[in-house]
């Protein structure tokens, strides 16, 4: 009980005691004074000890309640404590347990490592260069195939997903030095933010992969636009540093699925300028080779021009990224006249076509040709940019069987694993 009610409580018995001494005398006159002041202290004394068993039942109620509280919190550690058995039992079960798990996080630290020190090695001013090629190709997959309009509906996210903002924040009129200088202190400060969209199966619209985006954020929270600034990181040799990130933290992300048991696999791109890193490629290749089990979980994305334009340099890279399990996907399809023996030679196993381009009339018969051929050879393909439900029915008809698009969920920040 509060204090304010012990007060209470002292209060009543003791007005009821004095009314008691006083009127008692008043209503026999002829009995002795003192027997009113006894009959109310009588009454003061009773209700002392009444409120004393109040007292003490409440404070026995409280104990009670506290000690059914501290039973089920024990109750709950145990229970808890058990479930960390079983999952350290069964950590140390996995081939990456043990000292291989902790040499996975180390080489996941010497990764980063090695980023930040290219950075520090090009802080040098670089005369400017022309424009590489793809940097279209990158800023509209990068953006996350933004349409017109929003539809409402958001993906669920594989782990913890940071809270949505109302929108990126708009960035005010930066040059290309300002971008440049902007981007480079995103990757030392860890400021860029991984954003997942949905993949998914159809008809059912179950997840089936995410595909990972990198943004850059600036100091003052303000959002630089992929097409802003891929040209400039491209130019100045920092596109692969910011693949190379991005496949740092789709390797946390698979883990953290694994840990919650999720079977879900991410899409990342990948460019010419990432694959030709040798240094990078190898320590990422130690890595994966130490942690087998993760590799059916990632996707490596490139896009048809890019993988023509590399020719037979970046088909050996691909080889060998083959052998240790990868798959890969081919996206940014412009022309439908396809190797598919080449393809299947090198792992591709996913074939994304836009939404538009499987829609046109003028190209129905090839697109129904090659979904029949590609699904004899096992390659699925993926139509993107799927906005509306009227385009649903639409690409249903055609019977493929994954989609992507804003219909089925925007590109949503993913939160770091911890």
């Amino acid at each position: 009980m509060s204090v304010l009610t012990h007060i209470v409580y002292a209060l009543a018995y003791l007005v009821a005691g004095g009314a008691v001494a006083v009127v008692l005398p008043e209503m026999r006159p002829d009995a002795d004074p003192l027997l009113g002041w006894l009959a109310g202290g009588a009454v003061v004394l009773a209700g002392a000890l009444v409120h004393d068993v109040v007292t003490r039942l409440e404070r026995e109620r409280i104990a009670s309640r506290r000690i059914h509280r501290l039973h089920d919190t024990v109750e709950a550690l145990a229970e808890e404590v058990a479930r960390l058995r079983a999952a350290v039992a069964e950590e140390s079960a996995r081939p990456h347990a043990g000292p291989a798990g902790y040499d996975a996080v180390m080489q996941e630290v010497k990764l980063l490592q090695s980023l930040v020190t290219r950075l520090a090695e090009r802080r040098a001013p670089r005369p400017p260069a022309s424009a590489a090629p793809a940097v279209e190709r990158r800023a509209s997959v990068a953006a996350g195939e933004a349409p017109t309009a929003v539809p409402a509906q958001a993906p669920a996210a594989p782990m913890p997903a940071a809270p949505m903002p109302a929108g990126p924040m708009p960035a005010g009129p930066m040059d290309d030095a300002s971008v440049l200088e902007a981007v480079r202190e995103a990757l030392e400060a860890d400021r860029i933010d991984i954003y997942l969209q949905p993949i998914v199966s159809l008809p059912q619209r179950k997840h089936r992969f995410y595909e990972v985006f990198s943004r850059v954020r600036s100091g003052d929270g303000q959002q630089i636009m992929p097409d802003r600034y891929l040209e400039i990181a491209e130019r100045e040799g920092l596109i692969a540093t910011i693949d190379n990130l991005l496949l740092v933290r789709c390797i946390q992300l698979i883990r953290e699925t694994e840990r919650r048991q999720h079977s879900i696999g991410f899409f990342s791109n990948i460019s010419a300028a990432t694959l030709s890193d040798t240094d990078f490629m190898r320590r990422f290749l130690e890595l994966m080779t130490r942690n087998q089990a993760l590799v059916p979980k990632l996707v490596f994305e490139l896009s048809q021009a890019d993988l023509r334009a590399g020719g037979a340099v970046t088909l050996g890279i691909l080889s060998q990224l083959s052998r240790l399990g990868f798959r890969f996907s081919m996206d940014q399809v412009s022309n439908l006249d396809f190797d598919v023996e080449t393809l299947l030679r090198h792992e591709f196993r996913y074939v994304k076509l836009d939404r538009a381009l499987v829609l046109d009339p003028a190209r129905a018969a090839r697109v129904a040709e090659l979904r029949r051929r590609f699904a004899d050879e096992g390659i699925d393909l993926i139509v993107e940019k799927i906005e509306t439900e009227g385009q649903l029915v639409e690409i249903l008809d055609t019977g493929f069987d994954f989609g992507q698009g804003y219909l089925f969920g925007e590109p949503r920040p993913s939160r770091k694993p911890g």
